[in-house]
């Protein structure tokens, strides 16, 4: 029987990890994720980082469908019209997992690492949403913009949509490496 290894995050992706943990700590901020298609490959990456204690405060792994909405609180009449492969959905991920686990940022990631399509979505399309502090307008990447919520700490939402290429591995990777990409704009 032949185990499959978790994909190694290259160089890039450590490098980006590590230079996020110290821009986090910099601020006094602090990180989680939701993750479905990387299923805890971004919170393993960061927490690799010497001194990520400071900076990741935790994640969700929400690979099956109404673990989504279980934990990371997505609407379930979402998830019924639209699937779990859709922008909205990583939306909702990433402010599920700043509100669940207390965090300044949350990432939310969903999409289809393949080889096959799922709910007809193509392999390679991947949404990344990004739930962060303040009212200011973020940049965006073809996406949408949630209004800041009415209950508690005023937030933005954004979500930027991939279509990758490659095997599961490096669309896994990759959608690490966009998610720590999008993540580090908003810090600078």
């Amino acid at each position: 029987m032949s185990h499959s290894r978790p994909p190694a995050i290259p160089a890039e992706g450590d490098e980006q990890a590590a230079a996020l943990v110290a821009a986090l700590t910099r601020r006094g901020e602090t990180v989680a994720a939701a993750e479905s298609l990387t299923a805890g490959l971004v919170c393993a990456t960061l927490a690799r980082v010497p001194g990520a204690s400071a900076a990741l405060r935790g994640g969700l792994v929400v690979y099956a469908t109404e673990l989504k909405t279980v934990l990371a609180g997505v609407d379930a009449t979402l998830l019924a019209e639209h699937g779990a492969v859709h922008p909205e959905v990583a939306a909702q991920l990433a402010e599920g997992a700043r509100e669940r686990c207390g965090a300044t940022w949350g990432l939310g990631l969903t999409g289809v690492a393949g080889p096959a399509a799922q709910d007809g979505v193509e392999p390679g399309t991947v949404h990344i949403g990004l739930a962060g502090p303040g009212t200011r307008t973020p940049r965006l990447s073809g996406v949408r913009v949630a209004e800041p919520p009415t209950r508690g700490e005023a937030s933005f939402v954004t979500v930027r949509t991939l279509a990758l290429s490659g095997d599961r591995d490096l669309i896994r990777t990759r959608s690490v490496q966009a998610a720590f990409a999008l993540l580090g704009e908003h810090l600078t």
